[in-house]
């Protein structure tokens, strides 16, 4: 073997042989070690010859794509110093670009002797373990040409790629499940009759099953626990045409990008699928656990545990930075994948003294001239100390807005909030955001999303029913602000169907005619149940696939009416609005009690007070002038309409939305209970 390159990391192929590169600041030694196509016999294993930085490496004249590999690291075996180096284990590179092989919980998988915690198991694990295939990245086509879909004009779109499709009558069975049935004509076809513009995928990374799940016969559904993080999961691969779940991917990317739709990853940096002290060794705790993970100073035997999952990799230590960033610039320029929404991530940002909004991660996105220009969407949480981070992340990322989850829920569903508070999260929680200088569509509106209950689930179930997951009913959200008008789950009752029916549109209606950046979680235009498993992130089985033989065609249109609305008007730009009155005294936001005058002071924090009115834009400027009507009480009331000549767009109590009245203003209206209405002053096209 010759000397080779530190870079690039991984193994490539250069069309004459292939360079290895592999970091680790602690090993002793690195072995890679040859495998027969199958994996399962070891052919021979070769020492890195050269070490640069921290960085092992050598290459291999002659070897190129299909040759199947794996690392031996040489180390100390001092766990209580964090060092966890055992030669017997096999380890996967954590560059590799296809994996071989399926993991399956085997004794042979862990550093730790099972007995004797503080000695290394000497059991040899390579026929087991997981391995890696040089692939020719030369092959690949063109780089993406990426939508750049305006925030203002962006609805996200959440979903699961095997959940979407695996019961879809329109994709064929064969692709049923998988990235190319993702992009099928049926797939795309209602994408486009939403009017969505950004697909969310669930995690799409190679990723494990805990040991858990396996021993329950369930699996990670859900796939929050990446193993590899340059890999595509082939279980969401068709291998149709012989195409590899990577080739697969990519088509899938560019095909939706052809029908104008982006692709954005949720992903999974926070952790890795080798959990806790008492977990597998499988890749990056055997080349260097102190370097990877956070290790408590004090208790170097040990993890920090920030995300809930067993461990924290640590993006304090410039290579894991390394790893993070050349993984998403992979997703992004050789995938074609036009965001990401990260995982918990505060933990990105987390330094010696918790949260930074300048830390190293978010200023190494900000400059690069690739990533800068794509998506970024914080889920602005983890469980470590100071975890809640809403707002405060790096101006130009998104934010899931979970205050605009719980106020939209408790205002339709409790009753329990008051208008003011229902106001302050439908102009993009600007209580939050302004004052930290973000824009309004940086708030990420939502009601539903994968995790926790359906639409459909949120107004029939009052509480959690996941019995099924095998802990009892004691997993997910206790306190889901969910309601069942009634009966707990479905009923033939007629008036607590339609009351159900009613919130779930107002609910809708809320979040996508809200400023800010709305996500629709898919299957909820659909009325889709979960049978009120409000985490079924282990139900790979009809609880989670979508429905589509009962599916609400009602609830469809109303879906589409109100996108197609946001569409066309645009009900509040991503702008600030300050409500007051410019030198003609018309001011670009007014708020209006039932009487048609103006709400102030305590008018917004009187808890009877749940019915108000928002007149947006000013009258002859470029903007409709539009009026937002709002009822949050059961029963029906007169609304004092503004002066002018009105059209009505929506109504939210009708099943699809539908409004017919035209008239002039000055006039008492009947708002419905429960309902939200949409006017658009007379004389400007807009098309339903």
């Amino acid at each position: 073997m010759e000397r080779g390159h530190p870079w690039p990391l991984g193994v490539h192929w250069d069309g004459h042989g292939i360079n290895i590169a592999v970091f680790s600041a602690h090993a002793q030694r690195i072995d890679f070690c040859v495998f027969d196509d199958s994996g399962r016999q070891e052919t021979r294993c070769i020492t890195l010859p050269a070490r640069t930085q921290d960085v092992w490496h050598g290459y291999l004249p002659g070897a190129g794509p299909g040759l199947v590999y794996g690392l031996r690291a040489h180390g100390p075996w001092r766990p209580d110093r964090g060092h966890r180096f055992n030669p017997h284990k096999l380890l996967l590179d954590p560059y590799a670009r296809e994996i071989v092989g399926r993991f399956e919980w085997r004794a042979e998988h862990f550093g730790a002797d099972a007995q004797h915690a503080g000695d290394m198991d000497l059991r040899d694990n390579a026929a087991q373990a997981l391995k890696a295939r040089v692939i020719d990245a030369r092959s690949a086509t063109a780089r993406p040409v990426h939508p750049h879909i305006p925030l203002d004009r962006t609805v996200l779109y959440e979903l699961h790629v095997k959940g979407f499709t695996q019961q879809h009558p329109g994709v064929p069975d064969e692709l049923r499940g998988t990235f190319a049935g993702l992009a099928s004509d049926a797939a795309i076809a209602h994408f486009q009759r939403l009017g969505v513009t950004s697909l969310c995928l669930l995690p799409v990374h190679q990723h494990l099953d805990e040991r858990r799940l396996v021993g329950l016969g369930l699996a990670n559904y859900w796939g929050y626990n990446t193993i590899g993080f340059f890999c595509p999961d082939a279980g969401l691969a068709s291998a149709a045409g012989g195409a590899s779940p990577r080739e697969e991917f990519r088509a899938m990317v560019q095909r939706l990008h052809e029908h104008g739709l982006e692709v954005i990853l949720d992903v999974v940096y926070n952790h890795t699928a080798e959990s806790d002290e008492n977990g597998p060794t499988i890749s990056f705790r055997g080349l260097d656990n102190a370097s990877y993970y956070r290790l408590p100073p004090d208790h170097k035997g040990a993890y920090e545990n920030h995300t809930g999952c067993g461990n924290t990799l640590d993006l304090r230590h410039p290579r894991v930075l390394q790893l993070v960033l050349d993984s998403l610039r992979y997703w992004a320029g050789e995938m074609g994948v036009d965001g990401f929404r990260f995982d918990l991530a505060p933990v990105l940002g987390r330094g010696d003294h918790g949260f930074d909004r300048q830390a190293p991660f978010f200023t190494a996105l900000a400059q690069d001239p690739l990533l800068s220009r794509l998506k970024m969407i914080a889920e602005p949480w983890d469980v470590g100390p100071g975890g809640y981070q809403l707002g405060g992340f790096p101006s130009g990322w998104l934010e899931w807005n979970d205050r605009f989850r719980d106020s939209m829920r408790a205002f339709w569903i409790e009753g329990s909030r008051t208008r003011g508070e229902f106001a302050q999260r439908l102009a993009a929680s600007s209580d939050i955001f302004q004052p930290r200088h973000r824009a309004p569509a940086e708030s990420v509106n939502y009601v539903v999303s994968h995790d926790g209950f359906t639409l459909a689930d949120l107004v029939s179930h009052a509480h959690r029913h996941n019995e099924a997951n095998g802990e009892h009913n004691r997993d997910g959200h206790g306190h889901n602000l969910s309601g069942n008008f009634g009966v707990e789950g479905p009923t033939d009752d007629p008036a607590i169907n339609a009351t159900r029916r009613r919130v779930a549109r107002a609910l809708l209606a809320s979040t996508l005619l809200s400023q800010g950046t709305p996500m629709l979680a898919a299957g909820d235009e659909l009325g889709r149940s979960q049978q009120g498993n409000n985490n079924a992130y282990c139900q790979d089985n009809p609880t989670s696939w979508l429905d589509w033989a009962r599916a609400d065609e009602d609830l469809i249109a109303f879906t589409t009416r109100l996108l197609s609305l946001r569409r066309q008007a645009l009900p509040f730009a991503n702008r600030w609005y300050d409500g007051l009155p410019d030198r003609l005294g018309l001011a670009d936001v007014t708020w209006l009690r039932v009487d048609g005058s103006e709400l102030h002071g305590d008018d917004w924090r009187r808890p009877d007070g749940r019915v108000f009115g928002c007149l947006i834009g000013r009258p002859g400027r470029s903007r409709v002038p539009l009026l937002l009507l709002v009822n949050g009480d059961a029963a029906a009331i007169d609304f004092m309409l503004p002066g002018g000549a009105w059209q009505a767009l929506l109504d939210s109590s009708h099943p699809r939305g539908e409004a017919a009245w035209t008239g002039q203003g000055e006039v008492l209206y009947p708002l419905p209970g429960r309902s939200l209405l949409l006017f658009a002053a007379l004389g400007h096209d807009i098309v339903l």
